[in-house]
């Protein structure tokens, strides 16, 4: 009698994981490896220069936990639902640069970088203390410094927002859960590099750190290290994938960084990487039971951050604050929020003319989280960046809209549409005057808000999905600005563009119709009047964008889709393959550029010698 083997614990290929399709599914850990390819194909031209490919540092892939094992179905259209998978994305931070320098450039100073369940321990929810290098009223700032004004902190009329007075101020609160004794069914393995501390004392001060997700894994790299393909920690994460992080600049010292992390399945960890302790938010879902697509601490701020979840909510955490289930609260005291006078229309909320306050951050009840709950759509939310006058957040969603909201106020400012499809990423110029996206109607969108019509320039260069868009603030002036693009095309885009070059072609004689795009809702494009150059201009802008309904609440009137005999169309100054996997995250440095894919590949493509140089030297 002839037995057959037992089948294969994992599947053969890692299709179903996110990998590509054909490639075997690793059925160990691996390390990261560190190459330095060369010949042309590792080097790409632009006017200032000869960019080339410095190294390539590729993060291991995880294979999957066993609890992720894929039930086998024969059907071959089936489809197995597996977490959500965001790529390998990067959060950039050097220790050595100021929280509050200005970020205008080409001569300007130094960035940071870019912005892309079960039985638990008890005491995961705690804090405790730990003395800081620094210390800055109590665990907050009362307002930033930018660009020579000061700017009010989000909550700051709140006093029930005030963290609670410490007796030493020189200490600084940290999460208390020790990381590497954690019994959480939520985390699988942590392993640090056998000398982590000798190696944190005796890396330069002005280096770089870099903390990287792959799948349900996450790493801290030092990329200053001639070893950087060694990571500082590696955490293994059971089941749940990290799909976003941010560092706070305000709180970072060599002795403390605090870092958030949001995951597939909807839950936030604050991590302090240095004394390896740990809090869980958002428990299992408790206040919010999707993904967390993005995630960034808000400006100013030492405790509170802000992350958008798949179901379009926007919600404020504080990291000290225990959780509760979260129960949408009444105020008619905000203009955005249900009145009695809503009843009838409380269960469909009009999302295309204001955004749905379910909690404000002037209420008073912030003795647990959340802080603050936006609902903005049905749909995902994507991306949102804030602006560098920290008064403004921009957040593309799903459904084609870009949303521009002074958060500070919780108020819709003003919306639009797509061209077609849904936008994907989104950032804003260093001097804050315009917003850039990306989409899937393989085009960038160049927007300035403050003027009509606010859709200055389409770019077209990309042939599938824009993933990520980022300025390059060592390339931007007054008058000009540089900022490139990645996409599923696997190629990266380099983008000049000064708006008295721009042309948009005359539209006197070109028929007026509706866009593709146009979707149900969406005002159709009529009413609209004619500029002295012969271009269409839609009657709305940031002055008249609203209009009251009666009821003390305004309401924003969406921009009409500016069709493209009407639109500056914007070529790229590069477009190149420079990658064989779809290409998820782009940053900029004073001497690189930084690009990843999904498949784990971190390139980093040396700036021209001489502009190198001079931007060192700025």
């Amino acid at each position: 009698m002839i037995v057959l083997p037992p089948p294969p614990r994992y599947p053969p290929t890692g299709q179903q994981h996110g990998l590509p399709p054909g490639t075997p599914m690793p059925m160990i850990e691996t390390n990261n490896v560190l190459t330095n390819p060369s010949g042309p194909e590792y080097q790409f031209l632009v006017g200032e220069g000869l960019y080339v490919l410095k190294e390539d540092l590729h993060i291991a892939t995880p294979p999957p936990h066993p609890s992720e094992i894929p039930i086998s179905n024969p059907n071959p259209l089936s489809t197995t639902p597996q977490p959500a998978t965001a790529g390998t994305k990067l959060t950039l931070l050097n220790l050595d640069v100021s929280p509050f320098a200005p970020g205008v450039l080409r001569t300007g100073t130094r960035s940071e970088g870019t912005q892309s369940s079960g039985q638990e321990h008890t005491d995961e929810g705690q804090s405790s203390t730990d003395p800081r290098e620094s210390s800055s009223d109590a665990g907050r700032i009362s307002s930033v410094d930018v660009a020579g004004f000061k700017t009010p902190v989000f909550g700051e009329s709140n006093a029930l927002l005030a963290p609670a007075p410490q007796k030493d101020p020189t200490k600084r609160r940290k999460p208390k859960n020790n990381l590497t004794k954690s019994n959480s069914s939520f985390i699988s393995r942590v392993i640090h590099h056998d000398s982590f501390n000798k190696r944190l004392q005796d890396r330069p001060r002005d280096g770089l750190f870099a903390f990287v997700n792959i799948n349900r894994a996450f790493q801290w790299l030092d990329l200053s290290s001639p070893t950087k393909a060694e990571y500082l920690t590696k955490i293994l994460f059971t089941k749940a994938h990290c799909l976003c992080h941010d560092v706070n600049r305000v709180t970072k010292s060599p002795t403390h960084i605090d870092l958030i992390m949001g995951f597939s399945t909807g839950e936030i960890i604050w991590w302090e990487p240095v004394t390896q302790r740990y809090t869980r938010l958002n428990k299992n879902g408790i206040i919010n039971g999707s993904p967390v697509s993005h995630i960034e601490w808000i400006p100013g701020s030492e405790h509170l951050f802000l992350a958008a979840h798949m179901d379009g909510t926007l919600v404020v955490y504080d990291k000290e604050k225990e959780d509760v289930v979260f129960v949408p609260e009444d105020d008619g005291s905000k203009p955005n929020s249900r009145t009695s006078a809503d009843t009838s229309r409380a269960s469909r909320p009009n999302y295309s003319t204001q955004i749905h306050v379910q909690k404000s951050v002037h209420s008073k009840n912030q003795k647990t989280n959340p802080v603050a709950v936006w609902k903005l759509s049905n749909h995902r939310i994507n991306a949102f960046a804030f602006s560098p006058d920290n008064r403004h957040l921009a957040v593309v969603s799903e459904d084609g809209t870009l949303r521009i909201l002074d958060f500070l106020e919780e108020k819709l400012l003003d919306l639009y549409y797509s061209y077609y499809g849904g936008f994907t990423c989104v950032c804003w110029s260093p001097d804050g005057k315009y917003v850039v996206t990306g989409g899937q109607d393989d085009l960038i969108s160049i927007w300035c808000p403050s003027e009509s019509p606010a859709l200055i320039a389409r770019g077209q260069g990309h042939h599938s999905w824009v993933t990520s868009v980022a300025f390059d603030p060592w390339r931007c002036d007054e008058h000009s600005y540089r900022f490139g693009s990645v996409g599923e095309d696997r190629r990266i885009c380099l983008w000049d563009f000064s708006v008295g070059m721009l042309h948009r072609p005359r539209a006197a004689s070109v028929r007026q119709r509706g866009s593709i795009s146009s979707r149900p809702g969406a005002p159709p494009l009529v009413g609209s009047n004619s500029d002295e150059s012969g271009r269409l201009r839609s009657d709305s802008d940031l002055s008249t964008a609203t209009t009251g309904n009666g009821d003390g609440k305004d309401k924003v009137l969406p921009h009409p889709v500016a069709p493209r005999a009407t639109t500056a169309m914007l070529p790229p100054v590069l477009s190149k393959i420079v990658d064989n996997d779809v290409l998820c995250w782009l940053g900029f440095t004073p001497d690189a550029i930084l690009t990843s894919c999904k498949n784990g590949h971190i390139r980093t493509w040396t700036r021209p010698t001489e502009l190198a140089q001079q931007l060192e030297e700025a």
